[in-house]
């Protein structure tokens, strides 16, 4: 099958908003399509196909090769993305050409052509295709689909169409490898399942459903315990004697981004915990912890200026065992022996949060703001640890956000469902401008929150007050203030305003509030001194 079939999927997965229609999609992709094209499509899918030599560079240098450079300059600066205006720009050629290729011939001839061949290669391969065929071809080369699939979302996908448990799938995902050919195998009974043996694999984590009144006012204090809700973020601990892995909460593979981390983990086991930066045993913003994030290579001085810990929830495995069926006070046990024995550096157990009753429990989490914690977490004390967000077992008890009264400064439009709407909004405070007045300083950027009726009314107004564009993104006039809504607001060194906000939202439209009468910069600062 050629990567027209890859083209149709990702075109209809971009248009198709609801999660379950994209379920359907890729379900039938797995069942109409062949060995090996299938699975090298999930692995595109999943961000798990890469290509070192076929960098986006080559394709600017081919695609300004053989068109105007200023109409390319223009299109690319209007369009905002790559493979979306090589897609649409690229010269239709006359006379033969090759026919389109399979999934499989693309990633064996990128693998075996020597850099020097690429350009004539991957240019025949855009001769031979269509617009949509071309946008394909140029996102599965240098990657970010962006058609709203998750590896998860796919292993969803997998299990609905197999029949398998996704918690099954989730438990070999990292034994096997694309284009998952023993994968295949086993979701459509042809061989057992496949044995992972001593592969550091990610085992899905255990979560907790948002803690409401009624839910608070049926709790019996005797069968609950509570620890504190960190903010850092969530991470699963994978060591033995096949490796050591550090797992995201969504089982991506952090490991090369916390060496120091990697090296502490000289034990046999597998722990759930919280990911921080931890200096002389006190906890550091979430600000800190995110100039760690998402680095392929980390310095010295950055090892140095921003040291990672985990702070341990859980004991999942002791050795070879599964301690998973356990209680949460049997584990919890567990996991203090095991730390008796092991101790690993950088970590450390989260304590327990004594209480002898709810409102005592009401009382400390509304002390949580001060002390840099998210919040409270409530865990049965005789549950065991299963995968997903089983309501009733863990309870996540999160302080109450902030709110602040801004200005709308800038809109890009959003991707998937929303890829036709402006949906991605950054906005500003006010500030003295050293001449007496008043001006705008960007502090943050949101994309959640507000209803579809509240999306389409603020996609109306941006187009309607745009004074400037780039590429996809419009300034607007500043005029509309938004109520935003924050976890906590930490100084920063990354950002103009010296300020970054934790998970801000659209809280509520405010057109009825003049731009002049929107928050202060000074007062969100003080906020955090």
């Amino acid at each position: 099958m050629s990567i027209t079939a890859f083209a149709g999927l990702l075109e209809r997965l971009v248009f198709t908003p609801a999660r379950q229609s994209k379920l359907a999609l890729l379900a039938d992709w797995f069942a109409s399509q062949a060995d090996p094209d299938r699975g090298i499509g999930l692995a595109a899918l999943t961000g798990t196909l890469d290509f070192l030599a076929a960098k986006p560079s080559l394709i600017r240098d081919l695609v300004a090769a053989r068109t105007d450079p200023v109409l390319w300059a223009l299109s690319y600066d209007y369009v905002g993305d790559l493979a979306e205006t090589v897609a649409l720009i690229w010269p239709e050629r006359s006379g033969p050409h090759l026919p389109p290729p399979s999934l499989q011939e693309i990633v064996a001839q990128l693998e075996e052509t020597p850099k020097a061949g690429l350009p004539e290669l991957i240019g025949a391969w855009l001769d031979a295709l269509d617009p949509s065929g071309r946008l394909a071809l140029i996102k599965l080369i240098t990657g970010g689909l962006r058609v709203g699939v998750s590896g998860r979302l796919a292993r969803v996908a997998l299990a609905a169409w197999s029949g398998q448990p996704v918690e099954a799938i989730e438990e070999v995902w990292h034994g096997v490898a694309p284009p998952y050919t023993a994968l295949f195998d086993w979701l459509e009974g042809r061989t057992p399942r496949p044995d992972p043996a001593l592969a550091p694999i990610f085992r899905p984590l255990m979560l907790a459903h948002p803690l409401e009144p009624v839910d608070f006012g049926n709790l019996d204090p005797a069968a609950w315990r509570a620890e504190w809700k960190w903010d850092g973020i969530r991470v699963q601990l994978t060591a033995g004697p096949g490796g050591r892995r550090i797992w995201s909460r969504s089982g991506e593979d952090i490991s090369v981004t916390f060496p120091e981390i990697i090296e502490a983990m000289d034990f046999h086991g597998v722990l759930d915990g919280e990911l921080l930066i931890i200096r002389d045993g006190a906890v550091a913003p979430f600000a800190e912890l995110q100039q760690r994030l998402n680095r392929k290579r980390v310095s010295a001085a950055m090892l140095a200026g921003y040291p990672a810990g985990v702070r341990l929830y859980d004991l999942l495995f002791d050795g070879a065992e599964d301690c998973r069926p356990l209680t949460f006070d049997a584990r919890r046990a567990r996991l203090e022996g095991f730390l008796a024995r092991a101790q690993p550096a950088r970590m450390d157990l989260s304590a327990a949060v004594a209480f002898s009753g709810l409102d005592e429990l009401a009382r400390l989490r509304e002390g949580a703001r001060a002390a840099a914690i998210e919040g409270l977490m409530l865990k049965r004390a005789d549950s065991p640890y299963v995968a997903g967000r089983v309501k009733g077992l863990w309870w996540k008890w999160k302080r109450a956000p902030q709110t602040i009264d801004v200005v709308l400064l800038y809109a890009q439009r959003g991707h998937g469902k929303r890829s036709s709407f402006y949906s991605d909004y950054t906005f500003g405070l006010w500030r003295p401008n050293g001449e007496g007045g008043e001006e705008l300083v960007p502090v943050g950027k949101a994309y959640s929150g507000y209803t579809d009726a509240e999306l389409a009314w603020l996609d109306r107004w941006i187009r309607g007050n745009t004074v400037a564009r780039f590429g996809p993104v419009r300034e607007v006039e500043k005029a509309l203030v938004l109520e935003v809504a924050f976890d906590a607001a930490q100084r920063s060194n990354r950002h103009k305003s010296g300020v970054a906000l934790r998970f801000p939202r659209i809280a509520r439209l405010r057109p009825d509030k003049p731009a002049a009468e929107a928050d202060r910069l000074e007062t969100l600062l003080r906020w955090i001194t």
